[in-house]
C-alpha cells in the first residue's frame, strides 16, 4: 500500500458538497456566450477611460493585446484542471482544497466572493449610471441623484435574480443580453467616429508624475479585470462533457470574436475625445437624444444580466446550503430567494449607492481578487497538480508567472486604495457623480 503523509490525508478531506443547481447541461456555445457576455458588459464602456486614458496609446494597445494573451493562457490552464485526479471540480474553491487542502479551500472561497462582491457592486454603479444618462437626457432638473438611481438599479437586479434560479436558466436571457450589449456597443462605436473626424483629441496623460505612476498601475489592474471572471469552474460546471474540450472551445470564442467588440470601442472612444474620455463613454458622445437613450437603457439592461452570472456561485452556495431544490416557483423556494438574493443585493446596493468609484473599484477587484484567482493561483494549481510531467524549463516559467503576478497584485492593492482615498476626500459618502 502507498503510504498517505499528512498533505495528502489533509485534501482527503475536504468535503465537496453536491450542488442544488443544474449542471452538465449546456453546449460549449452557450458557455461561450456567457463568458462574452462577462466580457463585453457596459463595463467596456469604461474601459477608454479607465485603460486608455492613463496609459496612452502604447501602453493601452500593448497592454489589452498582452492582457488577452495571458488571460487565454491562464484560463485554460484553469479548465484543463477541471477533471484533476479523476473526478469534477464545479467550484473553484473545490478544486484549489483537492490539490492543497483545506486552509487553501478556504481561502480561495473568501478571495472568489470577494472578487464577485465587488464586480457586482461596480454592475450596480454602471446600472445606475446608464439609468441617470438617460435621465439627464430628458431633464436638467438635477433632482434625481446618483444614488437614486443606484436603488433603482438595485431593486431591478434583485427582481431579476428572484425570477432566474440558476445559471443554465438564463438561456434565452443570453440572447438579449448579446443584443443589447451590440446596440450599445455600435451606438458609442458611431458617435464616438462622428465626434472624432470633428475636431482633433488630445492624448496626453492626465496628472503629476506621482499620479501617473499611480494610475498606470491602477490601470494594469483593469486591464486583467476587463477579461477574467474569477469564476471558470462554475462556468464549466454547467458544460457537457467532454467537459474540458468543450470549455477550450467555448474559451477560444470569447478571447477571439468575443472580444473585438470590447477593443473595437474601447479604442474608438479613446481616439474620439483622449485623455478627456468619461468614465461612461455614453456621457461622452454627442447625438440624437433617442439613440442616445436606446444605448443607455440597453446597457442599464445588460447589466442586470450580467450581474446575475456573477452572483451565481453566491446563489448556488446558498441554494445547495439550505437544500432549496425543485421547482422555481415552489413557495418555499420563491420565498428563499426573495429573502436572501434581496437581502445580498441590498448590500451591494448599499455599498454602490455609498461609494460609487467604478475605475477605483475595476483596479481594486484586479488588483486583490483577479491577479491572485486567476494568474498566482492558475499558475501554481497547475505546477502542483503536473509537477512530475513538467520539465524544468515549464517549471520556471510557471513560477516566474506566480512571483511576477504576486508583486503585480500587491503594487496594483496599494495603488487602488489610494485612488479611493483621493476619491472619498474629494466627494462626500453617496455622492452625485
Amino acid at each position: 500500500m502507498v503510504p498517505i503523509n499528512d498533505a495528502d490525508e489533509e485534501k482527503m478531506e475536504v468535503a465537496v458538497p453536491e450542488t442544488a443547481h443544474q449542471i452538465s447541461s449546456d453546449s460549449w456555445f452557450q458557455a461561450g456566450f456567457v463568458l462574452t457576455t462577462g466580457i463585453n458588459s457596459a463595463y467596456v464602456l469604461g474601459y477608454s477611460g479607465t485603460i486608455m486614458v492613463p496609459l496612452g496609446w502604447i501602453g493601452g494597445v500593448v497592454g489589452l493585446i498582452a492582457a488577452t494573451a495571458i488571460s487565454l493562457y491562464a484560463n485554460c490552464l484553469i479548465a484543463k484542471l477541471h477533471e484533476f485526479g479523476g473526478k469534477r471540480h464545479i467550484r473553484y474553491r473545490d478544486l484549489a482544497g483537492f490539490i492543497y487542502g483545506r486552509k487553501a479551500y478556504a481561502l480561495t472561497w473568501a478571495l472568489q466572493y470577494v472578487n464577485l462582491f465587488m464586480i457586482n457592486v461596480g454592475f450596480i454603479i454602471l446600472a445606475g449610471q446608464a439609468l441617470k444618462a438617460f435621465y439627464v437626457l430628458f431633464s436638467d432638473d438635477h433632482v434625481m441623484k446618483l444614488p437614486y438611481f443606484i436603488a433603482i438599479a438595485g431593486v431591478v437586479c434583485a427582481l431579476f435574480a428572484i425570477s432566474i434560479p440558476h445559471l443554465s436558466a438564463l438561456r434565452i436571457w443570453l440572447g438579449f443580453s448579446t443584443v443589447f450589449s451590440l446596440v450599445y456597443i455600435i451606438v458609442a462605436f458611431i458617435l464616438s467616429l462622428r465626434d472624432g473626424v470633428k475636431k482633433p483629441a488630445d492624448y496626453s496623460i492626465p496628472g503629476s508624475s506621482t499620479s501617473k505612476i499611480f494610475t498606470t498601475i491602477g490601470a494594469s489592474a483593469n486591464l486583467v479585470f476587463a477579461f477574467n471572471t474569477g469564476m471558470l469552474p462554475e462556468i464549466q460546471a454547467t458544460v457537457r462533457q467532454p467537459v474540458v474540450k468543450n470549455m477550450l472551445k467555448a474559451l477560444y470564442f470569447q478571447f477571439t470574436a468575443g472580444v473585438l467588440p470590447m477593443y473595437a470601442v474601447t479604442f474608438i472612444g479613446y481616439w474620439a475625445y483622449g485623455s478627456s474620455t468619461s468614465t461612461y463613454l455614453l456621457n461622452s458622445v454627442n447625438g440624437p437624444i433617442w439613440i442616445k437613450a436606446v444605448a443607455n437603457i440597453s446597457a442599464f439592461l445588460q447589466t442586470v444580466i450580467a450581474l446575475h452570472i456573477f452572483a451565481s456561485p453566491m446563489y448556488e452556495y446558498l441554494d445547495t446550503k439550505y437544500g432549496i431544490t425543485g421547482s422555481a416557483l415552489n413557495i418555499k423556494n420563491l420565498s428563499f430567494r426573495i429573502g436572501v438574493r434581496g437581502g445580498y443585493l441590498a448590500i451591494t446596493t448599499l455599498i454602490s449607492a455609498m461609494l460609487p468609484f467604478l475605475g477605483d473599484f475595476m483596479s481594486l477587484t484586479g488588483a486583490v481578487s483577479t491577479f491572485p484567482l486567476t494568474f498566482i493561483l492558475a499558475n501554481h494549481m497547475y505546477l502542483v497538480a503536473k509537477k512530475t510531467k513538467l520539465n524544468t524549463l515549464q517549471r520556471l516559467w510557471h513560477w516566474l508567472n506566480v512571483c511576477f503576478f504576486g508583486c503585480m497584485s500587491l503594487a496594483a492593492a496599494v495603488a487602488a486604495l489610494r485612488l479611493i482615498a483621493v476619491d472619498s476626500k474629494n466627494y462626500n459618502l453617496f455622492a452625485d457623480l
